[in-house]
């Protein structure tokens, strides 16, 4: 019979992971499980994707705001510090700036406006017309904000960011200034030294800032790229990707996730005899039309995956050949007509119109999407995804 369903995403059940847990063993275990209970099985290509969360957490890559302070003091020896364009989240990067409190004596927090990089707002930008802002070249203090927004609570947290930040700098013991600017080089009319806490644009940033002249440029990937006073680290994206632990530390993006998916990838080869693709996965790429929120707060969807989730995909649309090259055909003749030209399409249909609205994004960017919204954030206990069918067509 004629297989009718498509992709399938599956949100997998698993154990609380705990530092020292064999994670490959888990995933593949509670995959199996699974599978066993709920009646399918595995095929080739299907996908099983883990997040980072618990691949960390076993890992036990974790790091104190002690230890983001002893780094960051190592870096840039105390006094005042430039701390440029954080995005507003009590989980991504609050316990981060509690650390990097402790390590100054004084803190110049500049905020980019109307939002942050991930598009969490501190004023609507209808706000901004009204009074006359251009937040592309006007400069703002905090009181000059105040004194035209008044106090500004997230849509979705009801966290005033400029008085929660304000708030946790000043409890470690740390002086600060607010100032509101998307110009990165305004920072230096205060100090040059500056710790850019972007996460997608942090390269052209630094480079701006080394350009007009600043003394000591980091980026958020550039701390606690080894370990400090026994912290955990990540030497590819250091404090990027970390999340709240505790109210003293966080939780790092995890490092050496290579070999975790391959482990998981040979151990289900050896149980089932099918060759899955197996990928690590973070945030996913997209963003919320209400809060206009672009969810990515990780620096990549995906830290690791193996080798048969490389590029994009290469898919024709339906739509356009059935209203325009197969017009007038109909029924079984249509469906013919069409699956052929899908058996026998080029390799690399870029720039060709029947790929026009097809969604030409790296695979693990649209599967780690596709995983982040099945597993959710919250209290669904499923940090294991099994995608099936994603690398099918209408021929299959």
């Amino acid at each position: 019979m004629e297989r009718l369903v498509g992709t399938v995403s599956r949100g997998i059940r698993a154990p609380i992971v705990r530092q020292g847990d064999d994670i490959a063993q888990i995933v593949v275990d509670s995959v199996l499980n699974a599978a066993e209970s709920e009646g399918f099985s595995l095929r080739d290509r299907d996908v099983v994707a883990v997040t980072e969360a618990v691949v960390a957490r076993a890992q036990g890559n974790y790091a104190t705001t002690q230890q983001i302070a002893a780094d960051i003091r190592a870096k840039f020896g105390g006094g005042t510090l430039g701390v440029i364009f954080p995005i507003l989240s009590r989980n991504r990067f609050a316990m981060c700036l509690k650390g990097i409190a402790k390590g100054a004596d004084k803190i110049v927090l500049m905020l980019s406006y109307p939002a942050d990089e991930v598009g969490n707002h501190l004023v609507d930008l209808d706000a901004l017309d009204e009074k006359g802002i251009n937040p592309w070249t006007d400069v703002l203090t905090e009181q000059q904000f105040r004194d035209l927004f008044g106090y500004q609570r997230h849509t979705f947290t009801g966290v005033d960011y400029i008085e929660y930040y304000k708030e946790l700098i000043t409890s470690c013991g740390c002086q600060v200034e607010v100032i509101l600017s998307n110009d990165c080089r305004t920072i230096l009319q205060h100090t040059d030294n500056v710790l850019c806490c972007d996460i997608h644009s942090r390269a052209r940033t630094k480079r701006l800032l080394q350009k007009a002249g600043a003394k000591t440029v980091y980026c958020l990937d550039e701390i606690l790229t080894q370990p400090v006073d026994g912290s955990g680290c990540n030497e590819t994206y250091g404090l990027l990707g970390s999340n709240k632990a505790t109210e003293e530390s966080v939780k790092l993006f995890p490092r050496d996730c290579g070999p975790v998916v391959e482990a998981i990838q040979q151990k289900l080869l050896e149980r089932t005899g099918k060759h899955v693709e197996v990928m690590v996965y973070g945030d996913g790429a997209f963003k919320d039309p209400v809060g206009k929120i672009w969810e990515l707060a990780d620096p990549v969807v995906s830290p690791a995956y193996t080798p048969g989730l490389e590029g994009q995909p290469n898919e024709v649309k339906l739509k356009y050949l059935a209203d325009n090259d197969f017009a007038d055909l109909q029924g079984e003749e249509l469906k013919e007509a069409i699956s052929a030209y899908i058996r026998n399409k080029e390799e690399d249909l870029t720039g060709q119109m029947v790929s026009q609205g097809t969604t030409p994004r790296q695979l693990t960017d649209l599967i780690g999407s596709l995983c982040d919204l099945t597993s959710g954030s919250g209290d669904k206990g499923t940090p294991i995804v099994l995608v099936q069918g994603y690398f099918d067509n209408y021929t299959k």
